[in-house]
């Protein structure tokens, strides 16, 4: 669908341009600049960066800033170049200038240059100090976290039995399977389509979106042990069907949020080319060291509020050992979770070996994320049935549906399989998919199902 912009369509092809995913959490594209070889290394490191970077983003702002050059020395490394042969890889070379009266022109060719052209180019670098700037992202990301726990915990209960009785525990319909695909739709809104747009209005109010609020509105672990239950209880082509199901309603998800989302912001470029007024500067953008100052004052704010709102309603909720005592005590471990996913991000698109030679495509950063959070959730259903009381149930359970929750994502792993399902290489998404579902149901089958067998847990 044309986006109303032909002259930029080259370096928007099926993704952001590179140069915007410095600033933001998500490294979604997938070409480069004219000047950078285009070859197979690059294309496995943009596929595997897809969904998240975690803070590398942070550190690739920071060496900008300190340098005047496109790429720093840092980012050249994470290419897997060295500064012996980063110009023949790269084709960058340095030549001697040319002497002024040599190079200008009698013409006056700033006439001839497009108004883009014609306005200085302004250099992005960090506005805070670096500390700040990690405190601003762990405030958002907390925030954002708790937010979509509760949103996942309120969709349960729209589409579960006590509502819609759409899902329920003992079916290939999961309860956590609407939170998965809403989270998969607007992934492909937020963190895919509008993701350079949200990152110039304030770049941690991006991260907070797609890392924080979209990565725990889906969840990974929970997907995985309701599978692990039904294989438990000897169903165990519901289980297939189930993970197979999943799979295929969250793929389609996120394509149907980048599609849709595309025609929405051709609308809105069609509507905006119509009008002669002007669109590049934003009244909104958070670019100031006041501005971030009180968004992040603003945000501090509201999760004190959300924690204190959390404890004492769990204090309420506590001893009737209810699914909203579990919610509560979710909310006061979900921060947790959703950093260490964070920070596990920057494993993506660093590969394997003394270079990152190999393996280069796959996430680690979400693998780890993903089966550690489902091995992690299966050790807590064992122990639910192995204690049996109304304590370990409601802190087991909160924890599992808090700090596992937000460990784990389902709508990163669907960015980064649709990034890889449109790349060169198809076949790396079903790889990728099939190898996270399969190593979690593994471990969690040891874990979980075999006590359950040996021990006859009810």
């Amino acid at each position: 669908m044309d986006s109303g912009n032909g002259h930029q369509e080259p370096f928007r092809t099926r993704s952001f341009s590179r140069e915007s995913s410095l600033a933001s959490s998500l490294s979604l594209s997938r070409s480069l600049p004219l000047f950078i070889s285009t070859n197979d290394v690059d294309d496995s490191e943009s596929v595997s960066e897809a969904g998240d970077i975690g803070d590398r983003s942070l550190r690739r702002r920071h060496s900008i800033g300190r340098s005047n050059r496109l790429f720093s020395s840092e980012d050249l490394l994470e290419q897997g170049v060295t500064d012996d042969t980063s110009r023949q890889e790269h084709d960058l070379s340095v030549v001697k200038p040319l002497p002024e009266h040599m190079t200008t022109s009698p013409l006056p060719t700033k006439s001839l240059l497009s108004p883009e052209t014609n306005k200085p180019v302004k250099k992005e670098g960090p506005v805070l100090p670096k500390s700040l700037e990690y405190i601003s992202c762990l405030i958002h990301l907390a925030v954002f976290g708790i937010l979509g726990a509760i949103t996942r915990y309120l969709l349960q209960k729209l589409f579960g039995p006590s509502v819609a009785r759409v899902t329920s525990d003992g079916s290939i319909l999961y309860l956590d399977l609407p939170s998965n695909m809403v989270g998969s739709f607007l992934m492909g809104w937020f963190g895919v389509v509008f993701k350079a747009d949200i990152t110039r209005v304030s770049e941690f109010l991006a991260i907070g979106l797609s890392t924080g609020y979209l990565g725990s509105l889906t969840t990974f672990s929970g997907w995985n042990q309701k599978m692990l239950d039904l294989s438990a209880d000897g169903k165990w082509l519901y289980a297939v069907l189930g993970f197979l199901l999943g799979l295929f309603l969250a793929s389609y998800s996120i394509i149907l949020g980048v599609e849709t989302a595309k025609g929405f912001r051709w609308l809105l470029q069609r509507r905006a080319s119509s009008s002669s007024k002007e669109r590049n500067s934003c009244l909104l953008e958070v670019n100031t060291f006041k501005s971030h100052i009180v968004s992040m004052t603003l945000m501090v704010l509201l999760l004190v509020a959300l924690l204190a709102v959390s404890a004492t309603q769990l204090v309420k909720e506590f001893d009737k050992g209810t699914s909203e005592a579990q919610l509560w005590l979710g909310c006061l471990v979900a921060a947790p979770g959703v950093w260490l996913r964070w920070f596990l991000a920057r494993l993506n698109g660093r590969g394997l070996g003394k270079d990152g030679q190999y393996l280069r495509w796959v996430p680690f950063g979400t693998v780890i994320a993903n089966v550690a959070a489902a091995s992690a959730m299966a050790a807590l259903a064992t122990l639910k049935k192995s204690v049996d009381t109304t304590t370990c149930n409601t802190v087991a359970s909160g924890i599992q549906f808090g700090l596992l929750g937000c460990l784990s994502t389902v709508s990163t792993l669907m960015a980064e399989f649709n990034a890889m399902r449109e790349s060169d290489y198809p076949w790396r998404a079903y790889a990728y998919a099939s190898f996270t579902i399969a190593v979690s149901f593994a471990i969690g089958t040891v874990i979980y199902s075999v006590p359950v067998w040996a021990v006859g847990f009810n």
